[in-house]
């Protein structure tokens, strides 16, 4: 992409063949240029070619079929991250700590975005063979144009000026060895995945505010190794937190010779509401019941009291329970 030339965006035409680039929105010459949503090593890393992965509307595709057109110029960049990620995840929580966040910001971001693209592509396919328009969320479609734009940062002279874009957070976990827990939320742009020895929680559009609204767990955790259940808590926060979040986020993108510069406007505007709605400990206990599904615990076990719910990171006292410390009476498996 030239540099100071205005980002691109598919949205504008809803543009979304197989024959423009997913990223730069060249022209391909052939339907054949194309690359794996989920990377090939982590694929074949854990043998989810074939896996089931299920889109919003029910159906079930698999890892490998799901792809992007992309132009030879932007597969080697994105060819360059995966290099990079891949080398850290292979070191484990000590080395993807030290990773920059950006990096895994724009590793993230890719994975989520190819989500997105298959479904709009779905969706449009469904639209075809019924003759209905296509009902897509003006709302959602901001949400995913302004991730677009940051993902361009991998092609473009990109400057993100000011608060980054999003709050990403890596633990240490006593996972299995075997351990592959992905977890997305397209709607929210919030992250997980579980494996090796560590956790790992973005929220793609937040501007940092939900590691803000759930820093006092954070600074409990500090680095301390989780328990698969702890982690798994952790990230029921964010979820949690994430569908409290009742802003959509603007950005200022100013080209300039140079550079193109990216900047969050404030999230207060003229909204005076707080930022975040109202904690509900029997919804917070819905979305805890379907991170914890492997260990079996209920809605009824988890609020029993309600305005205490059940945790396995913190005791009474609002202390950090060390793994090791971690009881599990159901004794569910990982």
């Amino acid at each position: 992409m030239q540099t100071g030339a205005p980002l691109y965006n598919p949205f504008k035409a809803f543009r979304f063949d197989n024959n423009t680039c997913f990223l730069s929105g060249e022209k391909l010459s052939s339907e054949d240029e194309q690359i794996q949503v989920f990377p090939i090593w982590l694929m074949q890393q854990y043998h989810l070619e074939d896996q089931p992965f299920k889109l919003l509307d029910e159906s079930i595709s698999t890892y490998k079929s799901l792809k992007l057109p992309c132009s030879t110029s932007s597969a080697e960049k994105l060819h360059l991250l995966e290099k990079q990620v891949k080398e850290a995840f292979d070191g484990g929580y000590a080395s993807l700590e030290k990773l920059p966040k950006m990096l895994l910001f724009q590793w993230i971001g890719k994975i989520m975005y190819g989500v997105i693209f298959n479904e709009i592509q779905l969706g449009l396919r469904q639209q075809m063979m019924t003759g209905e328009p296509m009902n897509f969320s003006q709302v959602l479609a901001r949400k995913f144009t302004n991730l677009h734009y940051m993902l361009q940062s991998l092609i473009a002279p990109v400057v993100f000026d000011g608060t980054m874009p999003f709050s990403i957070e890596v633990f240490p976990v006593e996972n299995e060895k075997e351990t592959f827990s992905y977890r997305d939320e397209i709607n929210t742009l919030v992250f997980s995945l579980r494996m090796k020895d560590f956790g790992l929680i973005a929220c793609l559009q937040d501007n940092g505010t939900n590691s803000r609204y759930n820093s006092e767990k954070l600074e409990k955790i500090g680095h301390n190794k989780l328990h698969p259940i702890q982690f798994e808590e952790i990230c029921g926060c964010f979820f949690y937190s994430a569908y409290l979040f009742n802003r959509l986020p603007e950005y200022t993108i100013l080209p300039t010779p140079d550079s193109i510069y990216i900047e969050p406007m404030p999230l207060s505007g003229i909204d005076s509401r707080p930022i975040f709605d109202h904690f509900q400990a029997k919804t917070y206990g819905q979305v805890l019941e379907n991170f914890w599904k492997p260990w079996g615990y209920t809605l009824f076990e988890i609020i029993k009291d309600p305005d205490n719910p059940k945790s396995f990171l913190f005791d009474q006292d609002g202390k950090f329970i060390p793994c090791e410390e971690v009881d599990l009476p159901l004794a569910g498996h990982q």
